[in-house]
């Protein structure tokens, strides 16, 4: 009790609010000073038969697409990085997000209209969400990632089967797994497509293990990755650095752009670590730290170090959504195949990085040991001894050759 009580209280909170808002409004007209965001939602999740949830956590052999529009309030009444859930239903879209249409998709020639006709400049971005999500979780914060981020992208969200449990970590982990080809089937749809010029991945927490399995699958089996596939953000990726190594180096010659955000205070990582025999998640490494910073910087590989970024999640888990100087740095540069450099990320306000080739612009970060998961939820942490980066043996390297 003592391990699962804290646990159960600090995520549960995080699914706090009101359930069932997948029901659209039917509204004569948008509010005023509102921005609607189209997405092509598909998912590996089994169909729920109730217009308020659309589809629950179980998982399906058929996957599923669905055109969802969502309205977002106007920026008087919302700060940037944020999700304002409705307290009550029917959602006011005047100070609620609220979905304002639902058109399920029957064939893949009926994707290809959509894309067709939501096609931005040719950028299509696909979001994979993590751990502990329902489907309308992982819509409305796609929704607002999207919007805030100010991204010229045609918007794809990949949504697998979480049960969104606490208790069922192992079971979310596992339909990751289940739903790897079903990822890969929705990024060779887009790569097929001729108004998809490039594809962004931005994937978080679990969901970059799904993001990394399914275009390592990819690679393996048409022996390399397609080149429409630029850029894979990993954020908070929940995925033990050795098999990130691995599967890194499976992905063939030609790699995308990776930039992976972390944050060593990711508490949610800290647990995961915690109960996966103590080997160290690729989301709370110190990149500045060796010998993560010379491969890191080897691979070509940028990594974002958002410690010092303030979060309202007391897990410290989502602070890539909820920046809004992060979130627009995805949408505006990133997704685009810019270069970061260290203005580009505000080395300033306490955002340090490892941008590929560029060794002086990382600060001193001081890493994170790691704690109990009573002393990590209660903020009150004791460190327990902590290996050293360099008595990892593997990391970053595959068993054949390095990261480079």
């Amino acid at each position: 009790m003592a391990v699962t009580l804290p646990l159960v209280l600090a995520l549960s909170a995080c699914g706090g609010h009101v359930k069932g808002v997948m029901q659209p409004l039917d509204l004569a007209a948008e509010p005023r000073g509102n921005a609607v965001v189209d997405m092509l939602v598909a998912t590996s999740r089994q169909p729920s038969d109730n217009p308020a949830t659309l589809f629950s956590g179980e998982r399906s052999a058929l996957p599923s697409i669905t055109d969802v529009a969502v309205s977002i309030p106007s920026g008087k009444v919302r700060a940037a990085g944020t999700v304002q859930w409705p307290k009550k239903l029917p959602p006011n879209p005047e100070t609620d997000f609220a979905v304002v249409r639902v058109q399920p998709l029957a064939t893949a020639q009926q994707g290809r209209d959509w894309v067709h006709r939501h096609a931005s400049g040719g950028h299509a971005m696909v979001f994979i969400h993590g751990f502990n999500n329902t489907y309308e979780d992982s819509v409305f914060r796609f929704a607002q990632i999207v919007h805030d981020s100010g991204a010229d992208v045609t918007p794809i969200l990949f949504t697998w089967p979480s049960r969104a449990k606490v208790f069922d970590y192992n079971y979310d982990k596992e339909s990751t797994n289940y739903s790897r080809t079903a990822l890969e089937m929705t990024l060779k749809a887009l790569v097929e497509d001729k108004n998809i010029k490039d594809i962004t991945i931005l994937a978080h927490s679990m969901g970059t293990w799904l993001a990394m399995e399914s275009i390592r699958q990819m690679a393996i089996r048409d022996g390399s990755l397609p080149k429409k596939i630029e850029n894979v953000i990993l954020a908070s990726p929940d995925i033990d650095v050795d098999v990130f190594s691995r599967q890194w180096s499976e992905l063939g010659d030609r790699k995308p752009n990776f930039t992976i955000f972390v944050s060593q205070d990711d508490r949610a990582l800290a647990l995961s670590r915690y109960i996966s025999g103590d080997v160290q998640r690729l989301g709370q490494i110190n990149p500045a730290e060796e010998p993560y910073r010379t491969k890191l910087e080897n691979a070509g590989i940028t990594v974002v170090d958002l410690t010092k970024v303030k979060s309202t999640d007391r897990l410290n888990h989502g602070k890539f959504a909820e920046s809004p100087q992060i979130v627009q740095l995805i949408g505006q540069r990133l997704v685009t195949g810019q270069t970061l450099t260290d203005s580009d990320i505000g080395v300033g306000d306490g955002i340090t990085a490892i941008v590929a080739g560029t060794v002086n612009t990382v600060g001193k970060v001081a890493a994170t040991t790691v704690a109990t998961p009573v002393d990590l939820l209660s903020g009150n942490i004791r460190p327990l001894p902590k290996k050293k980066p360099a008595d990892s043996g593997a990391t970053f390297q595959s068993e054949s050759a390095p990261l480079n």
